[in-house]
Order: structure tokens, then C-alpha cells, then sequence
């Protein structure tokens, strides 16, 4: 008899608890270059444009139709080594052609085995910002790189 839930794959069980995945196991990647070290990823983001109409002789209510889609820009953090190819990078994209890249940001599970996926297309660098320095300090100088970019969507095969 299959389960009243719905019917799980073969060896899964549909009544399992799963909970959500952490944020800090991630790798990113820039055209198929694995990228370590990053600490943060911010703008992970997409949303709806919408349009109010208003319908005549309707006044209850205000339709909101879709227009399209916005996308934030894509931020990259992680502490400054030796590694230039960020900047490298940035130093490419003030030209014309400008150089995008696809960028994949891979969210794990405490195995380390990938889960989420999402894929960042075309994007390009617009600003790096590097450390603020300290004398007194002790902190990681860390570099910031921002992606514009043309869209964001989940990579298949991903649940």
C-alpha cells in the first residue's frame, strides 16, 4: 500500500524529519574555478516586478500583474591572500568587451555533499573593496568583490 504523503523514491522514507541546511558550508565557483575562502555571499536574490490595475467597477481590491524580474547584485567576501584573480578580473570587466563569467554558489550538508545549487549568469565585477586597516586591530583583512549580473536560477539536478 503506498504512503498517504505522497509517494517517496524507492529506499527514501516520506515520514523522515529533514532539516534545514546551514549556511556556512558553501563553495563558489567562476567558470568551473573552484573559489575557497569565501566567507560571505550576500544578494542570493530575485523578485517579482509587478504592475497595479485598477478594474473599473471593481473598488474592492487592486490587481498586481507580473512585469519581470530584478535581481540584486551578487557579493563576494573572503579574506585577502596572495590570490589576484578577483582582481584580475575586475581589471578585465572596465574594458569593452566586458568579461562575464558564470558563477556557481553550491550549498552543502554537514557531509559536505551538495544540495542547493544556484547559477548566476553572465556576470561581471563592478566593485572590489579591499580591507580597512587597523594599527591597533586584529582582524582578517578581507576583500569584497560585487557581480552585476543578467539572472540567477537553481541549478537542475539540485532538489
Amino acid at each position: 500500500m503506498a504512503p498517504e504523503r505522497g509517494d517517496p523514491d524507492e529506499g527514501e522514507d516520506p515520514y523522515e524529519r529533514k532539516d534545514p541546511y546551514l549556511d556556512y558550508r558553501f563553495t563558489v565557483e567562476v567558470d568551473s574555478l573552484v573559489f575557497a575562502g569565501f566567507t560571505e555571499v550576500t544578494g542570493i536574490e530575485r523578485e517579482v516586478e509587478t504592475e497595479e490595475v485598477e478594474e473599473g467597477g471593481v473598488n474592492g481590491f487592486t490587481h498586481h500583474l507580473p512585469t519581470g524580474y530584478t535581481n540584486s547584485n551578487l557579493t563576494l567576501s573572503r579574506g585577502l591572500t596572495d590570490a589576484t584573480e578577483l582582481w584580475d578580473w575586475l581589471q578585465l570587466s572596465g574594458d569593452e568587451p566586458v568579461d562575464r563569467r558564470n558563477c556557481r554558489i553550491l550549498l552543502q550538508d554537514t557531509m559536505g555533499a551538495e544540495t542547493w545549487g544556484w547559477e548566476v549568469h553572465d556576470a561581471y565585477p563592478v566593485r572590489w573593496e579591499g580591507p580597512d586597516l587597523e594599527a591597533d586591530g586584529g582582524a582578517v583583512a578581507m576583500e569584497t568583490l560585487e557581480l552585476n549580473h543578467r539572472g540567477i536560477t537553481r541549478i537542475d539536478g539540485r532538489p
